[in-house]
């Protein structure tokens, strides 16, 4: 087994002054070697710790002078230094079969690892995990942990994961819940597969057998052009109703008898069933907002605030620890190089580029916060096709193509398309025909640069 690599080291930190360099392989942490960044954490926080390193086929021990609960300043190549276990399930419905050929090597690998669901919030279907997993999970705490439901009816379910132990893997969830581990759910939606009574009956069964689920996200099924899958097929406007119309029926009985709402639809089924979203109460603390649950209340409201909204999923261990290379929701979008801020002198025209869905949410927070029309380029996802309209998978071709002939002074990208400044097609931001300004994908942000504030330009001539 490979060691994993020391990337970067803090200026003055710790590791430095001990002398480690990016480049070194990390072998051992007072002779235990860590299997994934949990371990390495947890043997680094002690205090002195004794930090074995490999250098040019040498393994040399390092010791490090800190005290006890200080970081050492290391960032990790990799989250897991064992083997990442990988998706055993085959499930018709899974966007990584519908990707087309020729991207980054990292968006096929299929990992149903609950160690990457408790760093990074990546859902597990838990047919992998195991009495061991559970041990550890329970004696280190490893909490909160994201679940793939889907149904709770054991045949469908096997039916839907093509895994004969997706019949039986939910016993797990009802073990952790037992145990106080905090869990998310999610409910991925296919039309005429585990939608209508089968909706209804899933979460019933959720109230009755897993009321201690801290969340549960109800999320359309998102379909590309490349699906083989002759049954997956995009919702319709009247689908999208139904669903709401279940989960909100829902949502009422678990606040009626667990004091929570703990069941949600995805911003998606109303901008589909062109139906108003549940006010920004109902959303209690935003514990799906990665997840799409809740992203225009929020949105909008940052829009109107000028402060961002602190959600509570994804969050407690991973948002403190020290060497995790952020990966998945907390990858770095876009790493300015060169690029300073700047205020254009006099009138400019402003254009925001964004997604079918993204143009969609946009419009009804201005027109709810009486905000002057905004002029917005949509990208129609051409790369995908299909049913995929949101902002995060927006393609690096698709947004040139929608940019190229604008004449605008400024064009604003979100973000959240980006990851460490290349869209999803693997074109470098740098490579588009205009400069666009980046700008984080949140309301306060987004309202600063209405306001004047100018945000690290990309692109064009300066690409």
């Amino acid at each position: 087994m490979p060691y994993p690599s020391v990337l970067r080291v803090s200026s003055g930190s710790p590791a430095e002054r001990a002398g480690i360099v990016a480049g070194d392989a990390l072998v051992a942490v007072n002779g235990v070697p860590p299997r994934d960044i949990i371990d390495y954490q947890q043997l680094v926080d002690g205090p002195d710790p004794l930090v074995t390193i490999q250098r040019a086929g040498l393994e040399i021990e390092v010791p490090v002078d800190k005290p006890a609960g200080t970081l050492v300043g290391m960032e990790i190549s990799d989250a897991l230094f064992d083997k990442v276990r990988t998706c055993d399930n085959h499930c018709e419905f899974c966007f990584i079969y519908q990707l087309p050929k020729g991207l980054r090597r990292t968006l096929y690998v299929k990992d149903d690892d609950y160690r990457l669901s408790f760093l990074y919030g990546n859902f597990t279907t838990l047919t992998r995990f195991t009495e061991a997993d559970f041990e550890r999970v329970i004696t280190e705490r490893l909490s909160p942990l994201y679940v793939s439901i889907h149904t709770t009816d054991p045949l469908l379910r096997a039916e839907m994961l093509r895994n004969r132990r997706g019949a039986t893997s939910l016993r797990w969830l009802e073990h952790l819940l037992d145990a106080g581990v905090t869990v998310h759910g999610q409910i991925v939606l296919a039309p005429a597969i585990n939608d209508g009574d089968r909706l209804r009956a899933t979460l019933t069964d959720i109230l009755l057998r897993f009321p201690k689920l801290a969340s549960v996200g109800v999320v359309p099924l998102g379909v590309s052009k490349y699906t083989k899958e002759p049954r997956m097929r995009p919702m319709t406007k009247e689908e999208a109703r139904e669903a709401i119309a279940t989960v909100e029926e829902f949502s009422d009985v678990a606040q009626a008898m667990l004091g929570k709402t703990m069941v949600y639809c995805s911003d998606e089924f109303y901008l589909l069933g062109e139906m108003e979203f549940p006010p920004y109460s109902s959303y209690a603390d935003f514990e799906q907002l990665e997840n799409g649950v809740g992203v225009t209340r929020a949105f909008e409201r940052e829009f109107a605030l000028l402060e961002r909204t602190k959600s509570a999923g994804h969050s407690g261990f991973f948002s403190s620890i020290d060497g995790a290379p952020a990966l998945g929701y907390r990858a770095v979008r876009f790493r300015p190089k060169g690029f300073g801020q700047r205020r254009s002198a006099g009138a400019v025209s402003v254009a925001i580029v964004t997604s079918t869905y993204g143009k969609l949410a946009l419009g009804r927070v201005f027109e709810s916060k009486g905000q002057a029309p905004v002029d917005v380029i949509e990208v129609t996802n051409e790369f995908f096709g299909g049913n995929i309209a949101v902002t995060g998978l927006m393609s690096g071709q698709d947004v040139a193509r929608a940019i190229a002939t604008t004449d605008y002074d400024r064009l604003l990208l979100p973000d959240v398309c980006l990851s460490e400044g290349r869209f999803i097609d693997g074109l470098d931001a740098r490579e588009l025909p205009r400069e666009v300004e980046v700008v984080p994908t949140d309301g306060a942000s987004l309202a600063a640069a209405l306001q004047g504030t100018t945000f690290p330009l990309i692109g064009g001539a300066r690409g």
